[in-house]
């Protein structure tokens, strides 16, 4: 009886020590690239300066959790796969190069910025996820975006887009390159818009 309890505590130490193991770092780490986007020659803007807000996310927070559902009502997140940061500020950083890029404005801030702005583009985010439906994969991204006169408070124009992308995989790295090809589509059809 006592080699028993022995060993029932040996294995006992082992599954413990097991679960206080530190958890490993995920394997995936990712980042929306940069794309290069034509410059805007005449704007009525070229005076003008632009302060982009950080993202509202109108269901789940944002965070550097790359997302994925399997229908309507599920939700989940990749455990050896992350974004590089919290997907709000990465959305908000691209927005900001590709509108400065674009030279569609004399300056396109943060939010954060100390500077005077004449216009603010604030953003709520709907959908930025993985979505697999069956043997179908996709990546979406919907955002609306309001553009606002700062001095007025008054709100110019509002417009939500919303893209679906189909993915060469259904793991993490296929839905970030759908998700890549996207930010391309978006970035030039938000400086169309603003233009």
């Amino acid at each position: 009886m006592m080699k028993y309890n022995g060993l029932i505590l040996a294995v006992a130490v082992l599954l413990l020590g097991g679960c206080a193991q530190k958890v490993s770092s995920p394997l995936k780490t990712y980042t929306l690239a940069k794309e290069t986007v034509p410059h805007i020659k005449h704007s009525l803007n070229h005076n003008k300066t632009l302060k982009v807000a950080y993202p509202q996310a109108l269901k789940e927070q944002l965070s550097n959790k790359i997302a994925y559902s399997y229908s309507s009502s599920d939700y989940g997140v990749y455990q050896n796969s992350q974004w590089s940061n919290n997907i709000g500020k990465l959305l908000q950083g691209s927005i900001i190069q590709t509108l400065e890029q674009s030279r569609l404005y004399k300056a396109v801030l943060p939010y954060a910025s100390l500077a005077e702005e004449d216009f603010r583009l604030e953003s709520t985010v709907y959908d930025f996820s993985h979505h697999v439906r069956g043997d179908k994969s996709y990546a979406v991204v919907s955002i609306e975006f309001a553009l606002i006169n700062t001095y007025t408070g008054k709100l110019i124009k509002t417009k939500r887009f919303t893209y679906k992308e189909f993915t060469n995989s259904t793991d993490a790295k296929g839905y970030v390159e759908a998700t890549q090809k996207i930010m391309i589509r978006l970035g030039r059809n938000l400086i169309n818009w603003l233009h």
